[in-house]
């Protein structure tokens, strides 16, 4: 046998025999397997129901929790269409009672318009009524008069030109002589400066004061922003500050003594102080103000005792000390008063009269000043009410009365009081005639503006070329700011003779004033 045969049978049973091997262990395996197979089944079978009952558990626990849910849901969802509903029915009574009153308010219109409609109807009418009253009366006036309406116009206009030709002419006249009487007005004064410039340094004493600053800078801040601290100062007291070249003083100009001495104390406490504005100036002014009521009365009360005098009313001791702050005809009025008191007592010693009293009526003589430019009536008829009131004796009042010679002097008092007020009056020096005139004409400048309705106070400054009016807002509007300011400048030239003009400078302010706390 060949070679090649025996490994052919060879190879031959040798795959026999694998296959036979391999489908032997293919056999055992698959025994193998379906054992395997058959528990895996069981156990697969025990899973399956052990997780269908796990199943249904968790669906039913899902199925009472989806239950819950839903009931909570629709529990919220009832609640809320609950409440659209409410609101919705809240809305819907609210458009009703609107369409409601709309309908009302329509109603109303058309009513006041059909009103309107006959109003105006009827206006109509009555114009075309006066339309032909008027033309009528106008025909009826042509025919009596016996001219057509132009030349009734032109004859109208004809005489309106004669009349306002008369007018000029007579205001020219007037405009003449007034200007003649000015011209001899300051041809005198020129004289009376002329003849009396010995007197210029008492006249600039008695109406002038002097108030020395630190520095020059001081100046600025005095004058303040576009200039409000001056003109608040200058307001609130009536004094004119001028502020020139002088280095380190500042001139307060005023008549009234009063004023100047409280404008004089304002400042330099302004300029210790340091704070200027127009705030701090006002209240400056006030605090200064009710001081100098106090100076007065230590003035009073000092001059009784240098008269050597007890028992009078403290309140005619407070009118003395106002006199303090008052000159007639350039003489200080309480010093005055004081030498009439002093020159009273002296007569009445020699001549063994009472001279307590006559010290008294010579002390009280003048009392009258301390308010004559505040009330009506002269100085001796306040001084005699002032008196009275108080309780003085009768002779005492006789005296006051009669010191002028008003009334005819009864007693030998009256005599003495007459007697010592001329002395100390005419005594070389004590008066200045031309200051006199000069303060009562700006008394009597105020006077005037006060005299108006709505006028809080005035002050006439620029030596009597300029007069300050505060207004009270509440009582003067705007508009009858400039119907004022006129009727005060007609007033002036009507009543009072000055030389030169006036300017009348009226002032309303208003101020809203709050505490923050």
């Amino acid at each position: 046998m060949p070679v090649w045969a025996t490994i052919a049978i060879a190879v031959v049973l040798s795959a026999v025999v694998g296959s036979l091997s391999f489908f032997a262990g293919i056999a055992h395996r698959r025994k193998i397997a379906e054992a395997k197979i058959g528990s895996a089944e069981e156990e697969a079978k025990r899973l399956v129901n052990d997780a269908m009952k796990t199943a249904q558990q968790k669906r039913k626990e899902a199925l009472v929790e989806a239950k819950d849910a839903a009931l909570q849901m629709k529990t919220e969802a009832d609640k809320e269409i609950k409440e659209r509903r409410n609101e919705l029915t809240r809305q819907e009574r609210r458009l009703d009672q609107k369409e409601e009153a709309l309908d009302r308010k329509v109603a109303n219109m058309e009513q006041k318009e059909e009103e309107l409609q006959k109003r105006t109807e009827l206006a109509e009418a009555k114009l075309a009524e006066v339309e032909q009253i008027r033309t009528r009366e106008l025909e009826r006036l042509e025919t009596i008069a016996g001219l057509s309406s132009e030349d009734a116009k032109h004859l109208l206009l004809s005489n309106l030109d004669q009349e306002l030709t008369h007018e000029k002419a007579m205001h020219i006249a007037a405009y003449e002589a007034q200007t003649k009487d000015e011209a001899d007005a300051i041809a005198r004064e020129l004289i009376s400066q002329a003849v009396a410039r010995c007197a210029a340094d008492h006249s600039s004493e008695a109406t002038v004061s002097v108030v020395p600053l630190p520095s020059d800078e001081m100046k600025g801040r005095i004058i303040g922003r576009e200039g409000r601290n001056i003109r608040a100062l200058e307001n609130a007291t009536g004094v004119d500050l001028i502020i020139d070249d002088t280095p380190e003083a500042i001139t307060l100009s005023s008549f009234d003594p009063v004023r100047r001495e409280i404008a004089r104390m304002t400042l330099e406490r302004l300029i210790s102080d340091g704070r200027i504005h127009p705030a701090r100036i006002e209240e400056t002014v006030d605090k200064c103000r009710r001081e100098l009521e106090l100076t007065m009365k230590r003035e009073g009360e000092k001059a009784v005792m240098d008269a050597g005098l007890h028992g009078l009313h403290p309140d005619v001791v407070k009118l003395l000390g106002r006199l303090r702050f008052r000159t007639s005809y350039g003489q200080n009025v309480l010093n005055h008063s004081l030498e009439v008191s002093y020159l009273s007592g002296i007569m009445a010693a020699e001549l063994g009269l009472n001279v307590t009293q006559a010290k008294r009526a010579g002390l009280l003589h003048d009392i009258g000043k301390a308010l004559d430019h505040e009330i009506e009536g002269s100085h001796i008829s306040i001084g005699v009410d002032i008196a009275k009131k108080y309780k003085e004796n009768a002779a005492v009042v006789h005296a006051i009365e009669a010191h002028h010679g008003d009334v005819e002097p009864k007693t030998p008092l009256a005599f003495l009081v007459m007697a010592a007020d001329a002395i100390s009056a005419a005594r070389p020096g004590a008066r200045r005639e031309n200051l006199e005139s000069y303060i009562k004409r700006l008394e009597t400048l105020e006077e005037i503006c006060n005299s108006f309705e709505g006028v809080e106070r005035s002050f006439a400054i620029q030596a009597g070329r300029e007069v300050r009016i505060m207004v009270k807002p509440e009582a003067i509007s705007d508009d009858q700011l400039v119907l004022l300011a006129h009727s005060i400048s007609r007033k002036i030239e009507d009543d009072l003779d000055y030389p030169g003009q006036i300017k009348v400078n009226v002032i309303r302010e208003s101020r809203a004033i709050e505490y923050a706390k």
